[in-house]
């Protein structure tokens, strides 16, 4: 076998065929064959004309030196950089989650200016209207312009066949047994013009008009699979019914498993998904405003504090009991109970420690404190001639058992899950869809729609619907690989910024990846650019 070595003789740097082969005696040699050296300036090869030739009666092809381009001073003060690293990330995650092919089939016309959207609002988090600045200093795919105008031209031309095309296309993409988290969240806006923009309960505790934007996400992905819009004024309870229907025919019947908080807890609620078109399988949190969830914590209450009833979740000790109960005279639920022990104990201190926190401030000022709501609540405030502060203050003592009475239960129905462990894991997973939420409206500049139109105010929630997408990949990641030990999404993005190309006279000049921006794509299984 044969190898070529590098041997430097002062100066020069010299290159040697090395040749291995046996003597007489059966030991192993190497002998050494010139056949040039190194370029000390461009620091390429330079064969000799003898092994040049004998390469070439071998039919071994030799590679011919790359040459560096040289440019002048000119060509290089003319020259343009831009950032790269984030949009590739972006890039690349897109294909790997199937999210480019489900956008190109659903928007074979406009996909690349819609994903461009996308991109913009996970990279900058800034309105649109800044996207232009955004798109002049990042090298992505040609779009043509992205100013004020042209988005506004694009959100237009989006229609709601497009849109539904898209969900179909990205829910079949999912896994099939992946559980789907429902909740609503609010979005506001100062138009007057869009039909669905109605005064309604702000969870913001804002005094504007708004639209109710309803999710689901997958528990496993951890990626948002739908989206419905509603009428502000709408309650959360009076959506279920439409958003279920809806996602049936979306997922062209794909098992689900619908997973929901108290608000749209009602009994109306329930019996719809037991008795609905296919029944749905759900897990939903039961108030304790319904007498259903009060009579299970009561019968249960003495003796469901036993080791027996033991199970740990998120390395949290909690007693369960699970009942299969009568929902109606067709119908029956699984009935899931829960005390967190520990968790009681601190809602208990805290209230106590609040209760006298109170009823220092009344004996402090007791005219003022009556005036006072939270006062009022828990203390009983009277004048009295007989007492040193000329007013008697005592404790509501039934007021706070009333609240301590459920502190640290929990309630969960569910259709299809029987092990209460395997339920409160799955609700707990719930936050991920809050997560995105809070995403949606803080990160991707949400809270304010910013558009005077209903065709505009629906595409813009759907392009912030597919940078959520990005966005939860992102955060499945760096969760999944201990990123956020070391740096949060924001500076990862901004790591990855940094990394920038040159073009100069139309060559393509990538500059040098860092440490932490090769770490980074290694964690997200996506190859080194070249």
């Amino acid at each position: 076998m044969s190898s070529i070595v590098r041997q430097k003789v002062g100066k020069h740097v010299y290159l040697y065929e090395s040749v291995s082969y046996r003597n007489a005696e059966g030991k192993p040699r190497n002998k050494r064959v010139p056949i040039g050296k190194i370029d000390a300036k461009t620091g390429q090869p330079i064969y000799n004309g003898v092994y040049l030739a004998r390469m070439a009666e071998q039919g071994t092809p030799i590679p011919l030196p790359v040459v560096p381009p040289t440019f002048t001073v000119a060509d290089i003060q003319h020259s343009c950089v831009k950032e790269f690293g984030a949009m590739y990330l972006l890039e690349r995650m897109a294909e790997q989650i199937e999210l480019t092919q489900a956008l190109t089939e659903a928007f074979p016309l406009r996909h690349p200016e819609i994903f461009m959207l996308a991109c913009y609002l996970v990279a900058s988090g800034d309105p649109f209207l800044y996207c232009e600045d955004w798109l002049s200093r990042t090298e992505v795919a040609a779009v043509g312009s992205l100013s004020s105008q042209r988005i506004s031209e694009l959100l237009a031309a989006i229609t709601f066949e497009e849109r539904e095309r898209f969900y179909q296309l990205w829910c079949k993409r999912r896994s099939e047994r992946e559980y789907l988290a429902l909740d609503i969240t609010s979005a506001s806006s100062y138009s007057s013009l869009i039909e669905e923009v109605e005064w309604g309960y702000n969870r913001d505790q804002e005094q504007l008009p708004q639209i109710n934007i309803c999710m689901l996400v997958g528990e496993a992905s951890r990626l948002p699979i739908y989206q419905v819009i509603y009428s502000g004024s709408l309650k959360d309870v009076s959506t279920l019914h439409t958003t279920l229907d809806k996602l049936a025919a979306i997922s062209q019947g794909k098992p689900t498993l619908a997973v929901m908080d108290k608000g749209f807890y009602s009994a109306k609620n329930v019996n719809a998904m037991l008795k609905g078109k296919g029944a749905v399988r759900f897990v939903i949190s039961v108030p304790f405003t319904a007498s259903f969830a009060k009579k299970l914590v009561h019968s249960e209450r003495k003796d469901i504090d036993q080791l027996q009833h033991t199970i740990v979740v998120g390395g949290e000790s909690i007693r369960a009991v699970t009942k299969r109960r009568s929902w109606s005279s067709t119908a029956e639920v699984y009935a899931h109970v829960y005390y967190n022990a520990m968790k009681a104990a601190r809602l208990r201190e805290e209230l106590y420690a609040h209760v006298t926190a109170l009823k220092e401030q009344a004996q402090a000022n007791p005219a003022k404190a009556q005036q006072d709501e939270a006062c009022v609540k828990y203390l009983i405030i009277r004048k009295s001639e007989t007492s040193e502060f000329g007013y008697t203050i005592n404790v509501r003592e039934d007021v706070v058992a009333q609240a301590l009475e459920t502190a640290g239960w929990l309630v969960i129905i569910s259709n299809d899950v029987a092990d209460a462990k395997e339920a409160l894991t799955i609700y707990r997973h719930k936050d991920v869809v809050e997560k995105g939420f809070l995403q949606l409206k803080n990160r991707l500049d949400l809270d304010r729609l910013r558009v005077h139109q209903e065709d505009r105010m629906h595409n813009k929630v759907f392009v912030g619907f597919l940078a959520l997408i990005l966005m939860s990949q992102l955060h499945r990641v760096m969760l999944d690989k201990q990123l956020y030990k070391r740096m949060t999404m924001k500076k990862m993005l901004l790591s990855l910024a940094k990394l920038r190309v040159q073009h100069i006279n139309g060559e393509r000049i990538l500059f040098p990846l860092t440490k932490e921006q090769k770490e980074i794509y290694t964690a997200f299984r996506v190859k080194e650019p070249l």
